[in-house]
């Protein structure tokens, strides 16, 4: 479990306090009191500090591709497809082959175990005990 930091004594903050305001420099400075008011024209907006982004020049169009071009992309693309989800496609028949063929080699004995004696059992019951 997490334990807790000891409180520091007031002493020690008021230190702290003021060691920080001191590498501040804010020696001569004052805190506001509740009873000043504020002049809203006095906070600067950020757009007045911050200037924007120069604006880059606009890049010029590429050339508008033929109709012949583009059909002969579209047409490659689809290829290319079709070949990739063929090639897909018969990797995950020969995976699930491969996992068929694991079930079965697994539950072939207990299969073969269950068969056997259901044959011993009907035969005891088709043909006559030896005498």
């Amino acid at each position: 479990m997490d334990t807790p930091k000891p409180p520091q004594k007031p002493a020690q903050l008021l230190n702290d306090l003021e060691s920080i305001r001191q590498l501040l420099g804010d020696e001569n400075l004052e805190p506001p009191l509740l009873i000043d008011t504020l002049d809203p024209d006095s906070i600067p907006l950020l757009s007045e500090i911050v200037t924007p982004p120069p604006v880059a020049a606009a890049p010029a169009p590429a050339p508008k591709p033929t109709v012949a071009q583009t059909l002969r992309e579209t047409v490659s693309q689809s290829v290319s497809r079709d070949s990739e989800l063929n090639r897909l496609d018969s990797e995950l028949r020969a995976a699930a082959q491969l996992i068929l063929q694991d079930v079965i080699d697994d539950f072939v004995p207990q299969i073969e175990a269950e068969l056997k004696r259901r044959l011993d059992a009907r035969l005891s019951r088709l043909l006559p005990p030896r005498r």
